[in-house]
């Protein structure tokens, strides 16, 4: 029999969907399962989407430009214009999804054995990404104590070798809800002018802030034009997940030049959802106002609820839709699947996200789980009380 490739055999699994064959199995028995593993948001996309893909005309669904068209990445310049962020449409390569531009990123800017360096926790595909291009992931841990903040610079200093190509965060990161300061940027992006590498930042959860916290963007520092590469998406912002429309937006040239002859390889993103995506990027900053009131009232209510539980401890998330949950578990992992496979409550149960897969070390996270609070606020409640009667039927 062939054999596969070890690069493929040794790919980590998404701790985000590993368990999706315990919670099919569970709604085949019956069970009604409650999603906090996975940020799917559940408000509507916007009207003037769902009617662009209604009303698409055209005779042919064709091939569009390998960087996307020009009137997407037009009016991408005026939506960035309007947080003061200054790039041109020259600047923006469009992607199927975040996830082919961290992959781009990486192709371009990396050699199989070359190393990244990502505060930890971090999102669980990033380690996938790095793997499939044959790079290290080098995890810098933080704490929960001080909510997932920025770890010691001169740690993450001492961390750069030979090797490394890239300093990678998620602001507002993914799975924390931690936002990094503008203080906090800046030492990273002296950090990438010194050691002449690259400062990736992922900002796909960039409207979701809250507590009067302000996103700065690593398009807004100074003097890193030739070392700043932002992730962004359509799917958070826009509850547009599935139609998988991204970008890479960099000004350095030879990145852009690069990627470029990735995107040609794959020809273009998907016609009608860009098409749909560019009609969104009309919808009034109404629609973005009431998701964030909505995700911040959402965010209340879960860690309200989970302080109630007793021997659980909840980080206080800034932004994003995300918090990391500290149980009374050894295994979060074993905790998760029994859930789906022994624990129901009135034909209900839960599916998390198992922590480990948020960080690099093999012992790390072990006793937290992820939750996406991405349900409305009712299915919240019964979701995280399903949480408690779950630890108190595993405990006994």
């Amino acid at each position: 029999m062939p054999i596969i490739s070890k690069k493929g055999a040794n790919l980590p699994t998404s701790p985000i969907r590993k368990l999706a064959k315990q919670a099919n199995m569970a709604k085949a028995r019956g069970f009604e399962v409650f999603h906090l593993n996975i940020g799917q948001p559940d408000l509507a996309s916007p009207k003037s989407a769902l009617e662009a893909i209604r009303n698409f005309s055209d005779d042919v669904v064709a091939y569009g430009p390998s960087e996307g068209a020009v009137s997407f990445r037009n009016k991408l310049v005026s939506y960035y214009q309007e947080h003061d962020i200054e790039i041109d449409a020259e600047d923006i390569l469009v992607t199927t999804g975040a996830s082919e531009a961290i992959i781009m990123a990486l192709d371009c800017i990396t050699n199989e054995g070359d190393e990244l360096i990502i505060p930890e926790p971090f999102y669980a595909n990033y380690e996938t990404f790095a793997a499939a291009c044959g790079v290290k992931v080098v995890g810098i841990p933080s704490s929960f104590e001080s909510q997932f903040s920025l770890p010691n610079i001169e740690t993450i200093e001492a961390a750069i070798t030979s090797k490394t190509r890239a300093l990678f965060i998620c602001n507002p990161n993914n799975p924390s809800g931690y936002v990094y300061s503008k203080e906090e940027l800046e030492c990273l992006g002296q950090l990438a002018i010194k050691h002449d590498i690259f400062f990736i930042v992922d900002e796909v959860y960039r409207e979701f802030v809250y507590d009067g916290h302000e996103h700065i963007s690593v398009m807004q520092l100074e003097n890193l034009s030739a070392h700043a590469i932002l992730i962004d998406s359509m799917s958070k912002r826009y509850s547009m997940c599935g139609a998988r429309i991204g970008c890479l937006i960099t000004k350095n040239k030879e990145v852009t030049n690069a990627a470029l002859k990735f995107a040609q390889s794959r020809l273009c993103p998907p016609t009608i959802a860009l098409h749909a995506c560019e009609a969104a990027l009309d919808e009034s900053q109404q629609y973005l106002d009431h998701a964030v009131e909505e995700y911040e009232k959402r965010r209340t209510t879960a860690i309200a609820h989970l302080n109630k539980i007793e021997g659980v401890s909840v980080s206080l998330p800034k932004g994003a839709f995300y918090c990391l949950v500290k149980l009374p578990v050894t295994d979060s992992d074993h905790f998760a699947k029994w859930m789906l496979e022994s624990f129901q409550d009135k034909g209900e149960t839960l599916m998390v996200a198992p922590a480990n897969g948020f960080f690099s070390g093999d012992l790390a996270g072990k006793d937290m789980i992820r939750i996406a609070f991405v349900l409305n606020s009712e299915k919240l409640i019964r979701a995280i009380t399903l949480l408690k009667l779950g630890l108190d039927a595993y405990q006994k």
